[in-house]
């Protein structure tokens, strides 16, 4: 049953309602990005503490959380308010009025808010985490997880909308704040932090140190390349992989305070990231968006410029002691993983029949 009246109407079941629901406009994504950037600075105001001023950190009322907590509250607030403002489309809005892209941001709150009563609990019990115990902590894993559910509702939003353009930049930062998210967690494995590349690799029974180097590599391509092939599955965006790989860079490099050789490395990882923008939005520009190969294509580009790019920093500071064999190799074996993200990130061929 429909009732119409002077100012709304009452859809008839919560499918009617959510058909109803206006999507969210660019300003309401960009509101929702800057929000997301103030709750990824209390992250990292959080992690830098961890890692620089450990000693000061005693339970879980701490600045360092009050920063991160308050830039959730913020978002999800504005979350929420999104909903509550298409009360008179969906009476239902707690249910039914979230805008397209925002329903699943509004579940990363939930998750989010557990995960931090959870983490309150932990530190208050168990002691304030340290290193590798802290990025495997249930309660922040919790959090990590319902933030890139929380701060990624801008990209949902902008691929709901079909648009280009200016809705694009909001689509790409809250893919890159989501990105960011991920990195405190795994900053024990993060090629960005590595300068395995700059010692010599050992004899054989003395490697470790450059396996675990290589080991970031691979890490890092699938945290980045991920991302990178999601949003250009959908359209190739000038920019779009520079920032995917700047969000985290800056995030370690602060995090640790630029420490090293590394900042270099980072800032030319960022470099080759926009050479291969450059390189896939001009293949887009000749083969079209439904070429074949088309998202295999993209993560070998992808990871070979990054990595090449991070390769060369390190060259270019402190210069690189592994073999030929190996530092090639790294960029060879990252294009493949690369390609094979590609190919999983890939739409399935038609068949007929």
């Amino acid at each position: 049953m429909t009732r119409t009246g002077t100012t709304r109407t009452v859809p008839a079941d919560g499918r009617a309602e959510r058909a109803a629901v206006p999507p969210a406009s660019r300003r309401d994504d960009l509101i929702a990005v800057l929000l997301g950037a103030c709750l990824i600075g209390g992250a990292l105001s959080d992690g830098w503490a961890h890692t620089n001023i450990l000693d000061t950190i005693e339970g879980f009322f701490t600045p360092w959380h009050g920063l991160l907590y308050a830039g959730f509250t913020a978002t999800a607030a504005w979350t929420f308010w999104l909903a509550y403002q298409r009360r008179d489309r969906a009476p239902h809005w707690w249910r039914d009025g979230w805008p397209a892209g925002y329903r699943v941001g509004a579940l990363g709150v939930v998750v989010f808010f557990a995960g931090g009563l959870a983490d309150l609990v932990w530190h208050e019990t168990l002691g304030v985490e340290v290193g590798l115990n802290a990025g495997f902590s249930p309660s922040h894993l919790l959090i990590d997880t319902g933030a890139v559910l929380l701060l990624t509702s801008p990209l949902r939003s902008w691929w709901a909308s079909g648009e280009g353009g200016l809705r694009s930049v909001t689509g790409v930062a809250s893919m890159t704040l989501g990105a960011m998210a991920t990195t405190i967690l795994l900053s024990h494995s993060t090629a960005f932090l590595t300068a395995a590349p700059t010692h010599p690799i050992g004899a054989a029974g003395a490697q470790q140190p450059a396996i675990l180097g290589v080991d970031a590599y691979l890490v890092t391509t699938v945290a980045l390349g991920a991302p990178f092939l999601l949003l250009h599955r959908r359209r190739a965006t000038l920019g779009a992989a520079a920032a995917i790989v700047a969000g985290p860079a800056l995030f370690i490099m602060v995090m640790y305070e630029f420490p090293g050789a590394q900042p270099v490395a980072a800032l030319t990882a960022v470099l080759g990231a926009f050479v291969a923008d450059l390189v896939l939005t001009r293949l887009d520009a000749v083969r079209g968006a439904d070429a074949p190969l088309r998202l295999p294509l993209a993560g070998a580009v992808f990871a070979a410029c990054v990595w090449g790019g991070h390769l060369l920093g390190l060259a270019l500071t402190d210069g690189i002691r592994w073999t030929p064999e190996v530092w090639t190799g790294i960029i060879t074996l990252t294009a493949f993983e690369g390609a094979l993200l590609g190919g999983l990130a890939a739409r399935p061929t038609p068949t007929a029949g």
